[in-house]
């Protein structure tokens, strides 16, 4: 299947059982609520994923079985966040052996590369595969920074298509389409900057709160589009205390937790991650719960 990286894109929370198995029935309770909105493709085993606590064989069943149940319908993307190149190479082929119709790739984990390690990192998985790929730009959390300069580098790799803009900067939107034009897809990371980075351009959005609330993320990114700014600015006013939590620490357990109160999600998470508790599940169940009462509503 193509992928034209625009529209909205989940990074879907991993689900899990009372006793720490993948729940893959409530993961299609929440597969359901994204094809229902309208998103425009998943992805699979990101950060919000609990990635690194995931092994192969359970990306591999979670691939597989979105894969089934998309038929074709949305693209499925695999997360790619390694520490060794020849471990990102080796997770690239499988994911394109089990159907997966793209990759998000991060730079190299735990080491901090410099900019010629990270352009040959790049380079060197994307010539693995030939899925396309969207790199994750993201030197807040992960503390490398994909410069334009490095992009530079990287444009005459025909599988990297787009990147995933996480840098907080709102102005590298633009940055990026004075100098590349349409040659990298841009999608917004932080789901905090959702209608600035749409309205100066980007074409899409990788969102988190999205799992929670579908057809909200997809309303704001529809009417960006069609120019309905007093419309966007509406929901996303409302939407805001709510993607405060994409932004915090501990944005799995925020996100879970939310998903319950919508009943597309549950909130086991794997340790060493515990739910919420005391203070903090307080005061984000108010939150929720005021969200929930002002809730917009959509056909």
């Amino acid at each position: 299947m193509s992928l034209n990286w625009n529209g909205v894109i989940p990074a879907l929370t991993t689900k899990f059982t009372k006793d720490d198995e993948l729940d893959l029935k409530l993961f299609e309770k929440n597969l359901n609520a994204q094809t229902d909105a309208g998103v425009s493709g998943i992805i699979i085993g990101g950060s919000l994923g609990e990635a690194s606590t995931l092994s192969i064989a359970e990306k591999e069943t979670l691939v597989k079985f979105a894969v089934s149940y998309m038929n074709d319908k949305l693209p499925v993307i695999v997360n790619i966040a390694e520490g060794a190149t020849k471990e990102a190479i080796a997770l690239a082929q499988s994911a394109e052996k089990w159907g997966a119709d793209g990759l998000m790739l991060l730079p190299p984990m735990r080491y901090k590369s410099t900019d010629e390690e990270t352009v040959k990192y790049f380079k060197d998985v994307a010539s693995a595969t030939s899925l396309p790929i969207i790199l994750y730009n993201n030197p807040v959390d992960y503390k490398t920074e994909i410069t334009l300069e490095m992009f530079e580098q990287l444009a005459d790799v025909p599988n990297i298509q787009a990147v995933k803009e996480s840098t907080r900067d709102v102005t590298n939107v633009t940055r990026m389409k004075n100098k590349f034009g349409d040659r990298f897809k841009i999608l917004c990371g932080v789901d905090t900057l959702t209608f600035e980075e749409l309205a100066a351009g980007a074409d899409g959005l990788v969102a988190g709160l999205v799992c929670a609330f579908p057809k909200e993320t997809v309303a704001i990114y529809k009417f960006i589009k069609e120019e309905k700014y007093k419309e966007a600015l509406e929901v996303y006013r409302w939407f805001m205390p709510l993607l405060e939590f994409d932004i915090n620490p501990q944005l799995v357990q925020y996100i879970k937790l939310t998903e319950v109160y919508t009943g597309i999600g549950s909130e086991y998470v794997r340790l060493p991650r515990l739910p919420l508790s005391g203070k903090k599940r307080e005061d984000a169940v108010k939150v929720i719960e005021d969200a929930l009462k002002n809730r917009p509503f959509f056909d």
